[in-house]
C-alpha cells in the first residue's frame, strides 16, 4: 500500500462518486463493483426498496460475507495447526519441534 492517493469516479446504484484511495484504481473499482452488484442484489427482490434500506440491506449481505470468510479462514487454520502436529508425529524426534526456517546442521566429531 502506498501513501499516494488516487481519486477514482465510480458509478453505485444510481449516484456517481469520486473515492479516494491508497489502494490501486483497479482494486478500488473493484471494491465500488463488488458493493453496487450487492445493492443491486438488496433491490432485485421486486418490491420497491427505499434507497437507506438497500444500502442497509447490501451493507449486511456484505457483512455476512465477511464473517464468513474470517470463519472459513479460522477453520482453515484450525485444521492447518491439527494437520502440522499429525505430521510432526511422522518426524523422527530429533526433528520434531524444530524452527522450520532453521537450518539443521549435523553434528561434528570433536
Amino acid at each position: 500500500m502506498s501513501n499516494k492517493k488516487t481519486v477514482v469516479r465510480v458509478k453505485i446504484g444510481t449516484e456517481e462518486y469520486s473515492l479516494r484511495s491508497d489502494r490501486s484504481e483497479e482494486y478500488t473499482r473493484q471494491v465500488a463493483a463488488h458493493v453496487d452488484r450487492a445493492l443491486r442484489d438488496a433491490t432485485s427482490g421486486g418490491s420497491v426498496v427505499a434507497a437507506p434500506k438497500a444500502a442497509i440491506l447490501a451493507a449486511l449481505a456484505i457483512t455476512d460475507e465477511l464473517f464468513q470468510a474470517q470463519r472459513s479462514g479460522g477453520e482453515m487454520a484450525e485444521r492447518l495447526s491439527a494437520l502440522t502436529v499429525s505430521l510432526s508425529r511422522l518426524l523422527p524426534p530429533l526433528k520434531r519441534g524444530r524452527d522450520p526456517g532453521s537450518i539443521a546442521t549435523a553434528p561434528q566429531d570433536l
